[in-house]
């Protein structure tokens, strides 16, 4: 059954868990700060840039806002006490009030601190704090601190997204003498490309190198064994069922939304799926939901996902570049559109998302298949709790469900739930860090329609 968030008095047991195996060996505790250091060699780095775009206005706010990311790495480091935000945006009010929640649940506001809080709480925290230091300092407040990253990751990758968008065209080609079964065995393909994509992370891996470099579609084979638990039939037919009879015979798809995670190769990876699903007749529209501001490092925001369409359409590869003009038709069209908002880069549990954003949980609602990318998005989904492994998806969703929906995730974190009773020990016995090295994925399914 459940038991308490990942967090106790003094340090954390998460803190001290080697959380990305092969990717770059830094702890939790290792990561946040080496991130934040990052990010204000970045600012520093850019100061001449900053300097000819704004002037002499800018050299005071990068000294400035370095100073306030400098004093957040000294909070972080020493167990500081969690401070209210202060500069006024939209969703500031939402997230003091989820301090004083804290305040509550903790038994007042000396325990709200680094070391003592719920993990996931100050991992959100933190950024939303870079963020803050940014938007306190004009004229750089609109400086995405991991862009660089964000674009090196996908360049990284470039001989990947190549292979892939020619499998894509390719299969374009020949689409009319597929038949169902045929389009199945494609849809669990760019399925499973969709999942490895995830390992790409560069929170994970403190924004070192982390790109995609062998063929998505070659390796699939190898990486079959490390999928946990594979409900892609169960994704299948919410697919085919959700379909509309219509005039003539025909059907009419249903809406599909996907719940981003990380920009570069995954994005394109899931670009890739959503053009699929339109094609073959599986969705007619696809709805694209990303942060609102700059987020985990590598996560989707606004401009990472038309910045990639416009690469992938200006590419010198042809299969590259014809899939670039499709999803810009796609967009121009708005059967592709892509949504942010502030409920996707605060701190709460999906659970809560019904009676915190009550406007996101309706938009939901309107899909007929909801499918939330990554690591992030599964930590919300089941609370960050930690449960017993073999405990139900449907239980750890603790009531979350606006639609039927599917995680697609490799595994980096400390919780995991849907498996089958003995499997984990199992997998502990021959490779403890199975829970968090990006080794192995799940795709896990949930309607709350099913009787």
């Amino acid at each position: 059954m459940m038991a308490v968030d990942q967090s106790v008095p003094g340090i954390p047991p998460s803190l001290s868990a080697h959380v990305v195996g092969s990717f770059a060996y830094l702890t939790v505790r290792e990561r946040l700060p080496t991130i934040l250091t990052k990010v204000i060699d970045t600012i520093h780095r850019n100061k001449n840039r900053f300097f000819e775009e704004y002037g002499e206005e800018s050299v005071q706010a990068e000294k400035a806002t370095i100073a306030l990311l400098s004093k957040l790495r000294n909070e972080m480091q020493t167990d500081k006490a969690v401070l209210a935000l202060s500069d006024g945006l939209k969703d500031t009010d939402s997230w003091n009030l989820y301090l004083q929640r804290q305040h509550t649940s903790q038994h007042g506001p000396d325990s709200v601190s680094w070391f003592k809080s719920p993990w996931l709480y100050v991992e959100c925290y933190m950024y939303r704090r870079i963020r803050e230091a940014l938007w306190l300092n004009p004229p750089i407040s609109d400086f995405d601190v991991f862009s660089e990253a964000k674009t090196k990751s996908f360049f990284d990758s470039q001989q990947a997204i190549i292979t892939l968008c020619t499998y894509l065209q390719g299969l374009y080609n020949n689409m009319e003498v597929h038949s169902e079964t045929q389009l199945m065995e494609q849809f669990y393909k760019l399925l499973h490309v969709s999942l490895w994509g995830n390992k790409c992370d560069l929170s994970i891996s403190a924004g070192q190198e982390n790109s995609q470099k062998a063929s998505p579609i070659d390796s699939l084979p190898y990486l079959q064994p490390f999928i946990l638990v594979d409900d892609s039939n169960k994704v299948w037919l919410a697919l085919v069922s959700a379909k509309k009879p219509g005039e003539s015979g025909t059907s009419t798809p249903g809406r599909v939304d996907i719940v981003l995670d990380n920009a570069g190769f995954e994005l394109v990876t899931d670009l890739v799926l959503a053009d699929f699903l339109l094609y073959a007749g599986l969705a007619r529209e696809v709805h694209f939901h990303g942060k609102s501001i700059p987020w985990f490092v590598s996560d989707v925001t606004a401009n990472d996902f038309q910045w990639t369409i416009r690469r992938t359409l200006a590419a010198n590869n042809n299969w590259m570049s014809k899939s670039g003009v499709q999803w810009q038709s796609y967009i121009q069209e708005g059967v592709w559109t892509y949504h942010d908002h502030p409920f996707w880069t605060q701190p709460h549990k999906y659970c809560d998302m019904a009676a915190d954003a009550p406007d996101l949980y309706a938009t939901l609602q309107r899909a007929d298949l909801v499918l939330f990318k990554g690591d992030l998005n599964y930590r919300k989904l089941t609370g960050d709790h930690d449960w017993d492994h073999a405990v139900a998806f449907e239980t750890a969703l603790q009531g979350f469900g606006p639609a039927p929906l599917c995680s697609l995730r490799t595994l980096k974190a400390n919780t995991q739930v849907g498996l089958q009773p003995g499997q984990a020990e199992k997998l502990s016995s021959k490779d403890p860090d199975w829970m968090t090295s990006g080794k192995y994925g799940v795709i896990q399914f949930y309607s709350p329609h099913t009787e």
